[in-house]
């Protein structure tokens, strides 16, 4: 089975700074793979490397193989129409990357209808809320009369992201980037966001590049996990092993950490 993302050699760089080098991983069709890393360590710009939506100011190099496509040197013809069918992303703030003078409803339909025109099936008003309707039962959405009518303010945080994750599924995308989906939300309704998003990825078949600081959340979700510091991969390999008994200095440190705040907090409780 061939990858369906191949990342090799990617390097990316303003002109005096190296934000990213030398970086090479793979994920396959239908695969959980976790990025985790401190702030700064390149692992959103990667994701937005994978994307082709880096700012103007940075440049990369190496390559980038999407679906079969070359993302390095693409155009913006080609990097958009990538963009849904081959991947999609929730960001990690809802209320920001929602349009807040739109309704929630319309919003999710927006991509619905770009979809069934690439597939040159009906379009209609009648075909399109049908589907914004599946897809708020899809992502667990309740009272889907008031969500489709109200705006993103309207809402809590947990549901905005349900609405972002709906968006990114209207696409019907064969890879979904989380770039720390859970971060902005409260322990609750992270757990629920982490649980639905790792249901939704095996019940569609589509791969996931999940990405977090934080270990118990990537160990939930990913079935391979790739560390990152300062720009590069430390340690690359099975969830299970990397998370338990890692081979690399960096991310004994991040593991023993993760351990010791958890038994701090068991101590409170």
């Amino acid at each position: 089975m061939s990858d369906l993302l191949r990342v090799d050699g990617l390097c990316l760089a303003t002109a005096d700074k190296s934000l990213v080098e030398d970086l090479s991983f793979t994920i396959a069709p239908g695969e959980r793979f976790g990025v985790i890393g401190e702030s700064g360590s390149g692992k959103s710009l990667t994701a937005l490397a994978i994307t082709g939506l880096l700012p103007r100011a940075i440049r990369p190099s190496g390559q980038i193989s999407l679906a079969g496509q070359q993302v390095v040197g693409a155009s913006e013809r080609q990097l958009a129409a990538l963009r849904g069918p081959a991947v999609a992303t929730v960001f990690q703030e809802p209320l920001t990357a929602l349009d807040p003078l739109m309704p929630l409803g319309r919003q999710i339909a927006l991509p619905v209808q770009r979809r069934l025109k690439r597939e040159g099936a009906d379009t209609s008003r009648t075909a399109v809320a049908r589907d914004v309707r599946l897809l708020l039962d899809q992502v667990r959405l309740p009272d889907p009369d008031r969500l489709i009518h109200a705006f993103p303010h309207q809402v809590s945080g947990g549901q905005r992201q349900r609405v972002a994750i709906a968006m990114a599924l209207a696409c019907r995308p064969q890879l979904l980037i989380a770039d720390e989906p859970t971060t902005a939300l409260d322990v609750t309704t992270q757990a629920e966001i982490v649980k639905l998003i790792t249901a939704l990825v095996d019940e569609l078949g589509i791969a996931l590049l999940f990405i977090s600081h934080d270990l118990a959340v990537v160990g939930q979700v990913a079935e391979r996990v790739m560390v990152m510091r300062h720009g590069r991969a430390v340690e690359t390999g099975p969830a299970a092993k990397v998370l338990t008994a890692p081979d690399d200095a960096y991310t004994r440190k991040l593991v023993d950490a993760a351990r010791r705040f958890d038994t701090a907090l068991e101590g409170r409780a």
